[in-house]
């Protein structure tokens, strides 16, 4: 669903993703994991068609981000870091608003934004000013809006900021669901308990190269950590790494 082939990105002198190849199929939940400056938010703009990058293929779901941006992007859901959300517009408007931009029609909308608000606990607010309401209301809005076109692909970008346990129990479960349906979701995380805990498989970046890669019992064995992720992290990201993936 997602192939990265050599991709290379600059910004100068800086050289934030270094010949980075991936491949993830379908109905896997990927943890991209990596130190502030690693690589992976400019990785995952790269993968949404916000960036171009120097050099490199990217296919997502069969099409090239490139050359067939708006069939890739058909297809894919993004939640980045630092969200915008229109606070004039209610929930509702909103949601009517992003399902425009995929053509959705207006019957199944309303459906589906009922049935939506109602999972995510937003009903009683549907017609408040989004401006008006509580950061973690704010975040359950956009899985909303990004889910609203059934895309067979997510990106999210740090998932779970400002979300109080009962979001993150919800968030989780969610995304556990959709991949069981099919859906392939790569995530970049510093909660690497989360990683962890729902993660199929696991990449590293440190300074633009992917460092290790796999399930979690693949990464205890390739490194010799019978610990936790957190042990695994720190062993090859506290000092300058060659980037070489090594052989399993």
């Amino acid at each position: 669903m997602i192939s990265i082939q050599h991709l290379n990105k600059s910004f100068g002198a800086v050289q934030a993703v270094k010949d980075l190849s991936l491949e993830i199929p379908a109905g896997e939940l990927f943890c991209f994991l990596g130190p502030n400056g690693a690589g992976k938010t400019t990785t995952i703009k790269m993968l949404t068609g916000l960036i171009r990058p120097d050099s490199g293929t990217i296919r997502i779901g069969g099409f090239d981000i490139r050359q067939q941006p708006v069939e890739a992007k058909q297809i894919m859901g993004y939640i980045p870091d630092m969200p915008f959300l229109y606070d004039r517009l209610t929930p509702v408007e909103f949601l009517k608003f992003v399902a425009g931009l995929y053509n959705i029609a207006p019957p199944d909308l309303h459906t589906r934004i009922g049935e939506a608000l109602h999972q995510f606990g937003l009903q009683e607010v549907r017609n408040a000013l989004i401006g008006e309401l509580s950061h973690g209301m704010r975040q359950r809005l956009l899985y909303i809006a990004t889910f609203i076109h059934n895309p067979r692909v997510i990106f999210i970008d740090e998932p779970l900021i400002g979300l109080d346990p009962h979001s993150i129990r919800m968030i989780k479960d969610v995304l556990r669901a959709k991949v069981r349906d099919g859906m392939t979701i790569l995530l970049t995380t510093h909660i690497l308990a989360l990683a962890e805990d729902i993660a199929d498989r696991i990449g590293i970046i440190s300074g633009g190269r992917l460092i290790a890669l796999g399930k979690m019992s693949e990464l205890r064995t390739q490194f010799g950590k019978s610990g936790n992720l957190e042990d695994i992290f720190l062993s090859l990201t506290e000092t300058p790494n060659p980037g070489r993936l090594p052989t399993p």
